[in-house]
């Protein structure tokens, strides 16, 4: 099953040379680690940890928001049952952190991760009971600090652990706070492929968040905009959206309100901020500034 998770392997077992994912987190670790003047290698041991915590967050998170689809083939959950799948997510995590035992400096930064990472997608999950308008809806704050706990946490793990492991601790909480500016901007980029990506290239369904009422930054910013398609996109979204005319609806109103631009405006914006501080800790690291500026103009 975790030869399943990460691409590995068939439903069945069986050697599959499919789709594993990006690889952005090892690579991260990695690069930061050679830009401070040790090696891929000597990074090893964070790049598979925060691999193997990225799989287990995808396992759980494909549980929690009943996505059926991961990387073009079934979910994890959809294959083999929610239990199973749940402790073949714990397994994940387990062997993820025994990768750092033996590096206690590396492990704090993996261990503030996984509590920012559980704090962010608890948040997300919370967002989704919450009205789209009045004095208890979502903020672009509240947005805002889930997705730097929820998807910027483990990228500064992985920037900070890299630096820690090439030898260079001394610039790892600069890093680890690049990494939750750049989580902020990759998160709203996914929130973007969320609603008009292809499903054909990034491998899950499209409109889900929407038919979920999940708080996504290009929909918040729509409604908080003024435009008039904002009045027609609240009423929409508190009446409930389920069929695809009304889901492609809806993301026309999104648009048309200004969400995507303000969308596309504030990941750039989060993006050149962490590229700000990588460029002041690891100036010359050209192979990891190219990395982080694709995370946010990416097309899956």
């Amino acid at each position: 099953m975790a030869a399943f998770a990460l691409g590995w392997s068939d439903a069945d077992g069986r050697p599959h040379n499919g789709d594993g994912g990006k690889g952005v987190r090892p690579t991260i670790a990695m690069l930061s680690a050679e830009a401070v003047g040790g090696t891929a290698e000597s990074a090893l041991p964070g790049a598979v940890a925060v691999e193997l915590v990225h799989a287990f967050s995808l396992v759980h998170d494909d549980i929690i928001d009943h996505d059926e689809r991961r990387r073009h083939r079934e979910a994890l959950w959809k294959a083999y049952g929610v239990g199973p799948a749940l402790l073949a997510g714990d397994a994940l995590l387990a062997l993820a952190v025994s990768r750092l035992a033996g590096s206690p400096e590396a492990m704090t930064y993996l261990s503030a991760a996984l509590i920012e990472l559980v704090n962010g997608q608890t948040a997300d999950m919370a967002f989704e009971n919450r009205p789209w308008h009045g004095p208890n809806a979502v903020t672009i704050a509240e947005y805002t600090a889930m997705a730097a706990g929820k998807t910027g946490g483990l990228l500064g793990a992985a920037a900070a652990a890299g630096v820690c492991l090439g030898g260079a601790p001394e610039l790892a909480d600069r890093m680890w706070e690049m990494g939750l500016d750049l989580g902020v901007a990759f998160q709203i980029a996914d929130d973007m492929l969320g609603i008009w990506g292809d499903p054909r290239i990034t491998g899950k369904p499209v409109y889900s968040d929407l038919r979920r009422d999940k708080k996504t930054f290009p929909v918040l910013a729509a409604l908080a905009g003024g435009h008039p398609a904002a009045r027609e996109l609240s009423t929409l979204l508190s009446a409930g959206v389920s069929d695809e005319d009304s889901l492609r609806h809806a993301a026309r109103l999104v648009e048309q309100a200004g969400g995507r631009g303000i969308a596309r405006a504030q990941a750039d914006r989060r993006l050149a901020a962490a590229l700000e501080v990588m460029d002041e800790c690891l100036p010359g690291a050209t192979d990891l500034r190219a990395l982080c500026a694709s995370l946010v103009n990416r097309v899956h």
